[in-house]
């Protein structure tokens, strides 16, 4: 699932192609939105919020879209072969005389009033890239069940929005906790420090086509390389750990809300993985 970074950069693709131009084409490929036709109205913005895409158009209209595991927005110029996909896939298009819009597997696509947009994003936390970015508040968000195991408290994002699996691992690593670990069991000093350091991640990594939560600073030869690691554990099961040199862990998804994590078992504290 892409996370909060990726929507910010594709969100502000869609709206450099897309707002303060009239659509010339409309076709949402949806049942219940298939003759709702936005063709002569103009593109106000498209805003992301967490993982969801607002795009706001001219007479109070919203289009909200989210994609999840698989879904992609594509953009094209007059003439240009789409690539996104075959074209059953296609769940929506927006034209201009500019470029052309492409959804591909959206899982989420509804055409909203914008001012009922509180009924699909109003749950969400502090939008670590959102101009409603509050440290504190989501430091209340995250530690409010202690019990709760910190890798699913990151996930859910009516804590923080914008984490998802892959700064999951990353953020438990730099924690030094395991996902495992109840929150209420991480030190006073370390929840505020977790959520500052999801947020400077994430707004470095806004303009980046490869994530990287890595820094040259970091400890361990395996970093210290010319091929120097983007990521200390996500996707690196049985590589050294940076930190101390063992191997990596990966856990497989527990249940069907589940998702796979990667720890190092010597350098994090908290319990094991659930059998």
């Amino acid at each position: 699932m892409p996370e909060g970074d990726t929507v910010w950069h594709s969100a502000h693709r869609l709206h450099a192609a897309l707002a303060a131009r009239v659509l010339t084409r409309s076709d949402l490929r949806v049942p219940r939105f298939a003759t709702a036709d936005l063709t002569g109205r103009t593109v106000l913005e498209v805003a992301p919020r967490g993982k969801h895409f607002l795009a706001r158009i001219e007479g109070g209209l919203t289009l909200h879209s989210h994609l999840r595991m698989e879904g992609s927005w594509r953009i094209f110029a007059p003439g240009q072969r789409w690539t996104g996909g075959p074209d059953h896939q296609i769940r929506a298009i927006l034209g201009n005389s500019e470029h052309t819009a492409v959804g591909y597997r959206l899982p989420v696509l509804e055409l909203i009033r914008t001012a009922d947009e509180s009924g699909v994003v109003g749950h969400l936390g502090p939008d670590l890239l959102g101009p409603d970015w509050d440290p504190q508040e989501a430091v209340r968000r995250l530690t409010s069940d202690p019990s709760r195991p910190l890798g699913e408290a990151l996930l859910d994002q009516r804590n923080l929005a914008g984490i998802g699996n892959v700064y999951k691992a990353e953020l438990c690593f730099l924690a030094r906790a395991t996902p495992w670990l109840p929150v209420g069991e991480l030190p006073d000093e370390v929840p505020l420090r977790l959520v500052s350091t999801a947020h400077r991640l994430l707004e470095a990594n806004k303009h980046r086509p490869d994530r990287r939560t890595t820094t040259a600073r970091a400890t361990g030869a395996a970093l210290n390389t010319p091929g120097q690691e983007r990521l200390y554990v996500y996707g690196r099961e049985r590589r050294p750990c940076p930190r101390c040199g063992n191997r990596i862990r990966r856990a497989e998804p527990q249940g069907q809300q589940d998702r796979v994590s990667y720890w190092c078992p010597s350098c994090q504290t908290g319990p094991p993985p659930p059998d």
